[in-house]
């Protein structure tokens, strides 16, 4: 009676896990169904809560990215779910290019959904592992101005797919899970990273994009690779 808007109520009942971070939920009340209808920064989005990974914790984080693209850029999103990022970037921001890779079946469904359901398009989804989708000579090849690593909870970094897509100068957003008081280990690991892959670090800062739990955050590390 004082959210009108709601047709449903869900009760959490897991937490995020597997693969591809989804949890499952109970139905409590009003329409029979586990598909939602969300809005932020001016954009529309439709979504299974059961089989898409999705964080409206990190609206602020979505729009921040969608400021700090520049006109005319070449923009990768990994693990980009059902488009969150994509759409807004590409929604402020009509003269990039946005391509977006997301492992699972479901939520790539739902990103291809989202493109149109907000009249874009200047946004490609890819639907595959980005080891097997990025590079060259695959689904998704050539360089790009700014890499966003929206990365789940994995002990894989996957930077060493990213910095050879990387153009020099190019900037790339990094999502790591830390404790506070380790959050110094996200440095470390960007740094080890690039010295792996023969590149250098400018400019690395890095910021809470959301918190997760008691003291642990997901932290944005933003660098320039040269």
């Amino acid at each position: 009676s004082v959210h009108r808007g709601v047709r449903t109520i869900l009760e959490k009942s897991g937490k995020f896990s597997g693969r591809l971070r989804t949890q499952k939920t109970k139905w409590i009340a009003g329409e029979k169904t586990k598909e939602a209808l969300y809005r932020e920064n001016g954009c529309v989005f439709r979504l299974n809560v059961d089989s898409c990974y999705f964080s409206p914790r990190l609206s602020t984080d979505r729009l921040e990215l969608a400021n700090a693209v520049k006109r005319g850029e070449r923009v990768l999103i990994m693990f980009g779910g059902v488009a969150p990022y994509a759409v807004v970037i590409a929604k402020k921001n009509k003269s990039a290019q946005i391509t977006s890779v997301e492992l699972g079946r479901e939520p790539s469904k739902y990103a291809k959904e989202n493109v149109k359901r907000n009249k874009l398009s200047n946004v490609e989804i890819v639907q595959g592992n980005v080891r097997l989708r990025l590079g060259k000579g695959k689904k998704v090849s050539g360089l790009f101005n700014r890499i966003i690593m929206t990365r789940p909870n994995l002990k894989d970094s996957f930077l060493d797919v990213a910095f050879p897509l990387l153009k020099k100068g190019g900037m790339i957003h990094y999502h790591g899970f830390y404790l506070e008081s380790d959050v110094s280990d996200l440095r470390k690991l960007v740094m080890d990273e690039a010295k792996k892959a023969k590149r250098k670090i400018k400019g690395y800062r890095v910021k809470k994009a959301c918190d997760i739990g008691v003291k642990k955050f997901r932290y944005r590390a933003d660098f320039k690779v040269i």
